[in-house]
């Protein structure tokens, strides 16, 4: 991809899962990459992986002043930043009678407030300097309904609303854009679902299975270059092709 090479990225729930992939994916470009994690094993475990990181964080998303810690650290080790990609989540699958209101609040609050909080103060560095570019990590569920998935689907919702509004008051010096993968074998998919679930899930994709964490790192990498200049504001998909037929309702 152009232009992505020496440029500064953060990458937050980049431990684990389609973070990893996509910090990977950015140090193929030659990007200087920066992970953000809550998990402190999980980061122990990726610095060794990736020898080419430029540092890692550890900072829970949902606690603002924890990501305003971050940040300082963050500014210890560059200054200023060109990409986010504002990855951190986590999942409930639960029937909406039995979702408690602590699970509630712990998914808005990593899914939503978390991705509101990492990107403002992402947002301010990006306009002292030159430009800037952010991804949000979106859903399909915040596009089509999903049942068992209410607050997640909310959080999801509010996420791509978010960016949308993000796109017009960063413009023109901040490109902002969402990702909405469908289902994409990960430790969290794997976590929530059976195999026999997982099979059920691959009849309704068109493209016949699930998706991979490299191939979201894909599109992440082709909206962070200089390949989308031009493209601010929106919310892609990668689902296989799932949601076209309106199949992910279906239980």
């Amino acid at each position: 991809m152009k232009g992505l090479k020496n440029k500064r990225i953060l990458i937050t729930g980049g431990a684990r899962g389609i973070g990893a992939a996509t910090a990977a994916r950015f140090l193929e470009e030659g990007a200087r990459v920066f992970v953000l994690d809550c998990d402190k094993a999980a980061l122990r475990s990726i610095e060794k992986e990736m020898s080419g990181l430029g540092g890692t964080v550890a900072a829970d998303v949902s606690d603002v002043e924890a990501v305003n810690h971050a940040f300082k650290e963050l500014d210890c080790f560059i200054q200023g930043l060109d990409v986010l990609v504002n990855n951190a989540g986590i999942s409930i699958r639960h029937p909406f009678l039995e979702v408690a209101p602590d699970e509630w609040l712990k998914i808005i609050n990593v899914n939503l407030n978390g991705m509101f909080y990492v990107a403002q103060q992402a947002a301010r560095r990006m306009l002292e300097g030159e430009e800037g570019v952010i991804l949000n990590m979106g859903s399909t569920n915040g596009l089509i309904g999903y049942p068992y998935y209410a607050a997640y689907n909310a959080s999801k919702s509010g996420v791509i609303e978010l960016t949308r509004s993000m796109a017009l008051e960063l413009a023109p010096k901040v490109r902002v854009n969402a990702v909405c993968p469908g289902y994409i074998l990960t430790p969290m998919q794997e976590a929530e679902y059976t195999p026999q679930m997982l099979r059920e899930c691959e009849s309704k994709v068109p493209l016949a299975r699930l998706g991979k964490p490299e191939e979201v790192a894909a599109l992440f990498a082709f909206l962070a270059s200089d390949e989308a200049r031009f493209i601010t504001g929106q919310a892609f998909v990668i689902d296989g092709g799932e949601i076209a037929g309106g199949l992910a309702s279906q239980t």
